[in-house]
């Protein structure tokens, strides 16, 4: 079954949610960017826990979605995972990685349609 963008997004979020992945946010960036339409970020507290949510999201769209990232960045170890998948962009950060990047304020004209704790 092929998925909608939002929909891609939004099972993202509940993917991330299953490995125990904390304040997950999912924004719509559709009316402020060109590069993509949804930003998914998301914490979490240890290098393997990173590594192992990045792991889960993609091989889970992979076989039961046939949707593979166009590539993949950083490793839990680094404290920022980005996982890209065109339309939407996944941000897996440690706490202090993504207090610093800080990317819900540097696009906060995107809309927040849901946040996680």
């Amino acid at each position: 079954m092929t998925l909608e963008t939002v929909d891609i997004a939004r099972t993202i979020v509940d993917l991330i949610a299953d490995r125990k992945g904390e304040d997950i946010t999912l924004m719509d960036l559709r009316m402020v960017s060109v590069i993509t339409d949804f930003f998914v970020i998301a914490s979490a507290n240890s290098d393997r826990q990173l590594n192992a949510i990045a792991e889960y999201v993609r091989d889970e769209l992979k076989q039961k979605h046939q949707t593979a990232p166009l590539r993949i960045e950083g490793r839990g170890e680094s404290g920022w995972i980005l996982m890209d998948y065109g339309d939407v962009i996944v941000h897996l950060f440690s706490p202090t990685a993504r207090a610093y990047y800080d990317l819900e304020s540097l696009w906060r004209e995107g809309q927040v349609l849901l946040r996680m704790q």
